[in-house]
């Protein structure tokens, strides 16, 4: 994919600089030297990429940033501006409209291609799947002859006339191996694989280095560079192939962790001193190694950058010596995130140097010492974070890859502990099955036997008891029906609670009137009006649901057995369906008591009864994913709520039980 970048700027030395970048790099570009040009270009040409120069003389280049970010069809254009190194305002302000780089004037070509690449993430997974490689040789005759060969084979292959271009081209498109000749102009193959093993975010990829020497001394020698292999150039090119196959398999088992700079690629450095021809001289010096350097003459204002834009370095200058520069390396270096960027201290003289470190510098250097002195702290202090970083990132991979090994394990170990917890539970649900069918039998049988002597007693005219003895015999008769009331009642309750739902859908209102039917039977003296709903239905277990009903409409027709027009109203509504009476009600905030079981709100004496009615029915509702609650007011009536969803809720529901409601 070509990739095209519209320039505008009013000089042509600027525009054919950068177009001559781009253009060497495989990008297109569309040159403007006026606003009203680039306004056009917003319109009607296709761009990925705008370089605003901030100076127009027609426009504003922050209006032009303004406009292009408010068009929707170019929101994901990469935009970087370019103005005079003084203009930190312009910066900010650029930067805070939504600038993705902001580079200073003068400038480096080659950063503003790099950078841009950078922003485009326009790496080899990017656009294409193959493996990609490089070629770096001076001769373009071998480089075709190579392109052709691994191409064949499948590869993308990319190309570099020198060692220079090679490790910037390395840095900026990442590829998966590199092929390199030994004898160069500048720097030569073999100081390429060093400064590549040096850097951490290349030293992975594997390297060729291809030779015209015959002797074993300089196959020691590339081996010692840092190459995984070498390949003499009078040898046969289609060994090349299986070089590359070789290096790239013994590569292929790698940590997947990106990292994020490399030293080769662009890398910006903030440059901070109150001396301006001071500030101009160490911009001059730290530019010649490559970098965007970002002149600053204020604290303040610097802290105001690293808060839009990090750097990968600060170097103080002479002019912040003594304790106006370690105050300011002090405030640096109290800003989260900010402060952990390494920050390189000059000075006039070796005293200074222990305060220097103390306030918080990473190193120190003296003016004296030469540009070059300056650049080399400088990048091994870039080098140093770089190389922190990626250790920090292999450390949260390992442990990742831990925690999720320990998340398996526990997973495992909970899956195995359900599993016999699932095991357990039937084994327990055989047992409460036993004993359910132990108090069938086994207690049923004395509680009758109890009961039939005490009728039996109390009928028998042949042996006259006294009226004490009388009395204590209907009592005893009558804790006899109340137990057997009370086995009846833990058997339904575990009936509810266990065994397989029949779901299916049924007629709810014809269910309700039979229930009503049975209901009216048992005591035929009390007459209650009752209201039904017609055509209700509901998909549920029908069996099940009759229990709740027979257990909701017994007990609205009991607590209304001392209201002078008893009346009881089945229906549904918004909410779910509902049993609603006049009867005598509850306390308010006594709902959530309801449901407990052997619970109750009214004296036993006023209104007879178990205490799990209501337990059973909550066990049934509960059963089938659904929602029990109660709304009432002590001496006017009682509403009992319940939901009956098709299908069980995903998670469980809150317990309704304690949200009681007051009936208005």
């Amino acid at each position: 994919m070509t990739h095209r970048v519209l320039i505008v700027d009013d000089s042509l030395t600027v525009r054919m600089d950068l177009h001559e970048a781009f253009e060497a790099d495989g990008f297109g570009t569309v040159l403007c030297a006026t606003g009203a040009e680039a306004r056009a270009a917003f319109v009607g040409d296709d761009f990925d990429v705008a370089v605003l120069d901030v100076l127009l003389p027609d426009a504003d280049g922050l209006e032009l940033l303004t406009e292009l970010r408010g068009m929707p069809s170019r929101a994901r254009v990469v935009t970087v501006l370019l103005s005079s190194e003084d203009e930190v305002a312009d910066r900010l302000a650029g930067l805070r409209i939504g600038a993705d780089e902001y580079v200073g004037k003068p400038y480096d070509a080659g950063y503003v291609v790099a950078r841009v690449r950078q922003l485009l993430r326009d790496g080899p997974a990017g656009s294409d799947d193959r493996t990609t490689v490089l070629i770096v040789d001076d001769s373009r005759t071998f480089r075709e002859q190579l392109r052709e060969l691994l191409e064949a084979e499948g590869y993308a292959v990319l190309t570099a006339p020198s060692g220079e271009d090679g490790l910037r081209t390395a840095a900026d498109r990442r590829p998966q191996a590199i092929i390199v000749d030994g004898v160069m102009p500048g720097i030569d193959g073999a100081t390429v694989i060093r400064r590549i093993r040096l850097d951490p975010a290349l030293r992975d990829i594997p390297c060729i280095l291809m030779t015209a020497a015959d002797d074993y001394a300089t196959e020691l020698q590339m081996l010692d560079a840092g190459a995984d292999a070498f390949v003499r150039k009078q040898q046969n090119l289609a060994i090349v192939p299986a070089k590359l196959n070789a290096v790239l398999r013994q590569s292929a088992e790698q940590l997947p962790i990106e990292v994020t700079g490399s030293l080769h690629g662009p890398s910006k450095v903030l440059a901070l001193t109150p001396d301006r021809q001071r500030l101009a001289d160490l911009a001059a010096a730290l530019r010649d190694e490559g970098y965007d350097v970002v002149p600053v003459a204020g604290t303040e204002d610097a802290l105001d950058l690293l808060a839009e834009q990090p750097v990968d370095c600060i170097v103080l200058g002479q002019g912040l010596s003594g304790e106006l520069g370690r105050e300011a390396c002090r405030r640096i270096k109290e800003v989260p995130v900010i402060g952990e960027t390494p920050v390189v201290m000059t000075g006039s003289t070796d005293d200074d140097m222990l305060a220097c470190l103390e306030s918080g510098a990473d190193d120190y250097v003296r003016a004296d010492s030469g540009a070059e002195a300056l650049r080399a702290h400088v990048r091994t202090q870039i080098r140093r974070k770089q190389s922190h970083d990626e250790s920090r990132r292999i450390r949260e991979e390992l442990m990742r890859r831990e925690l999720d090994a320990a998340e398996e394990r526990s997973a495992r170990q909970l899956a195995e502990t359900r599993a016999a917890l699932v095991e357990e539970l039937e084994w327990r649900n055989r047992e409460l099955e036993a004993f359910s069918g132990s108090v069938s039998h086994d207690l049923r049988g004395p509680l009758q036997v109890i009961s039939s002597f005490a009728e039996h007693m109390l009928d028998d005219e042949g042996d006259p008891l006294s009226k004490e003895a009388r009395r204590r015999l209907s009592r005893i008769q009558a804790a006899a029906h109340r137990m057997a009331d009370l086995v009846e009642s833990l058997l339904i309750l575990a009936r509810a609670s266990r065994g397989d739902l029949r779901r299916a859908e049924f007629d709810l209102t014809v269910t309700i009137w039979q229930v009503i039917g049975e209901v009216e039977a048992r005591d035929p003296a009390h007459k209650v009006a009752f209201t039904v709903h017609e055509s209700m239905r509901a998909d549920a277990d029908e069996g099940l649901v009759r229990v709740i009903l027979e257990n909701l409409i017994n007990n609205a027709v009991k607590f209304t057995r001392k209201v002078e027009r008893p009346a009881v109203e089945v229906g549904r509504a918004d909410a779910g369906f509902y049993v609603r009476d006049n009867g005598a009600g509850f306390p308010a905030g006594k709902a959530g008591e309801l449901f407990r079981p052997f619970a109750r709100l009214h004296s036993a004496e006023d209104f007879p009864g178990t205490g799990i009615g209501l337990t059973t029915v909550h066990r049934a509702v509960e059963r089938h994913g659904g929602e029990i609650w109660a709304e009432g007011e002590d001496g006017h009536g009682a509403t009992f709520w319940f939901t009956l969803p098709p299908t069980p809720a995903p998670a469980a529901t809150p317990d309704r039980r304690a949200q009681a409601r007051r009936h208005s």
